[in-house]
């Protein structure tokens, strides 16, 4: 197979890898949210109104979820992008230069993945794109006004 053949055929395969990502990405997002909030998988609860982790954890378990189902995913992603950065250079960069040495690595790559998609957007698999999906379908019922809903 040439190389122009196979970039042809992992470009068509785009939006399904990058619905992929998101959908992992928002579910390890959630998971870290629902960990901070609820005490959840071995790690014990952040105290209602503590800062900044509580509040954190709030914005983790909202936006990863938004992520993970693909609404509002560019906004999420973005807030997302947002506080890892924050957690990163709050309570990482203090303990040295590089993540691994640090302990910040998984905000690091959280930080990255979300600005991802904030520039590239949901991909396949997303709940908005089905929607949109649905409403542009021939014989889909319409608003008032001749859009469709």
């Amino acid at each position: 197979m040439s190389t122009a053949r196979l970039n042809d055929r992992l470009a068509g395969q785009r939006p399904l890898v990058l619905g992929l990502f998101r959908i992992v990405l928002g579910l390890l997002f959630t998971s870290e949210g629902a960990a901070t909030v609820f005490g959840l998988l071995d790690r014990p609860a952040s105290p209602v109104g503590e800062w900044p982790f509580w509040y954190a954890g709030v914005i983790e378990l909202v936006a990863g979820a938004l992520v993970l189902a693909g609404v509002l995913t560019r906004g999420a992603a973005f807030l997302s992008s947002g506080i890892m950065a924050f957690a990163y250079f709050t309570e990482h960069q203090k303990d040295g230069l590089f993540p691994l040495q640090n302990g910040g690595l998984s905000p690091a790559l959280f930080c990255w993945g979300f600005l991802l998609l904030v520039f590239f957007g949901p991909g396949a698999l997303s709940l908005t794109g089905r929607a949109r999906q649905r409403d542009t379908l021939p014989g889909a019922p319409r608003r008032a006004g001749g859009r469709a809903s």
